[in-house]
């Protein structure tokens, strides 16, 4: 009996030293020295998308891959601008959600990415995973690299622009130098909103808003085109004039009162509000 058991653990040792060596093995074909990154949600019992993790050695011998490869700089852009590895664009780790990027928009593409000290990189590496990105290689930090860096570019950082979207039409805002539209652009960098919006006084459409915003009121006489948050969680469309303590968000570039009510009709009516960036 003993020889029995002894035999059986013998066997179960074996599956599993088998089975641990196949895991370590696991890598995208192409990557010798590739460490594969694969973590467990705390929050679930499902694990995290992957993404690689590679020496700096490895990441140099990729850029010379003419592979369609991209290198990816998620520092800010004012780190950037004072130094960065030759070709690498900057999409800061912060502005990294949970929708595709559009300065990635292939999914296979082979995206390098690299930050300061390798820290943020890891992060944006895992969330480049889990928005689906299959080919997000992580090599570390500029501070380490030992090759050229191109120094002090100058960089514009792109402006958002607000885009209203109707069943009849499409419009672009212009958006206030405020902190109500700045928290306004966080919110939807990360998704677009469809609201269903309503008549109210022969003037606007309005709409409950699915967050708070900071208020900046002061005393306005609205304009057709204006885009008006009002008790900081309503956001209004005005097609007619009115006067009241708001906010302004953003103003419809080149349209009247006309095409407002041609666009937007009469009764409810859903609207999207996203965002499109402009260099």
């Amino acid at each position: 009996m003993k020889i029995r058991l002894f035999a059986a653990a013998a066997v179960l040792a074996a599956f599993v030293l088998f089975a641990v060596g196949c895991a370590k093995t696991d890598a995208a074909p192409g990557a010798e020295s590739i460490e594969l990154s694969v973590q467990s949600r705390p929050e679930s019992e499902t694990e995290m998308k992957e993404y690689y993790r590679i020496t700096q050695e490895k990441a140099k011998e990729m850029m010379l891959a003419d592979d369609g490869h991209i290198i990816v700089d998620v520092r800010r852009r004012d780190e950037y601008a004072g130094g960065h590895i030759p070709g690498a664009v900057c999409i800061p780790n912060e502005e990294i959600g949970t929708e595709m990027i559009a300065q990635l928009p292939d999914l296979e593409q082979v995206i390098l990415v690299y930050c300061r000290s390798g820290r943020r990189s890891k992060e944006a590496a895992q969330k480049l995973a889990d928005i689906g990105y299959t080919n997000v290689y992580e090599f570390g930090g500029i501070i380490d690299w030992t090759g050229e860096i191109v120094m002090n570019e100058k960089i514009a950082s792109p402006k958002a622009v607000l885009v209203i979207r109707t069943p009849e039409r499409v419009f672009y805002a212009t958006l206030e130098n405020n902190s109500s539209a700045q928290e306004f652009v966080r919110l939807l960098s990360s998704e677009a909103i469809r609201l269903e919006m309503s008549d109210y006084g022969g003037f606007e459409k309005v709409a409950d808003l699915p967050w708070q915003l900071p208020k900046n009121d002061t005393r306005i006489t609205t304009v057709p085109g204006d885009v008006i948050l009002y008790l900081g969680d309503k956001i209004t469309i005005y097609y007619g004039e009115n006067t009241w303590n708001f906010t302004k968000l953003a103003h419809i570039n080149n349209t009247d009162s006309g095409e407002l009510l041609e666009a937007l009709g009469t009764g409810d009516v859903t609207v999207e509000f996203s965002l499109e960036w402009e260099e």
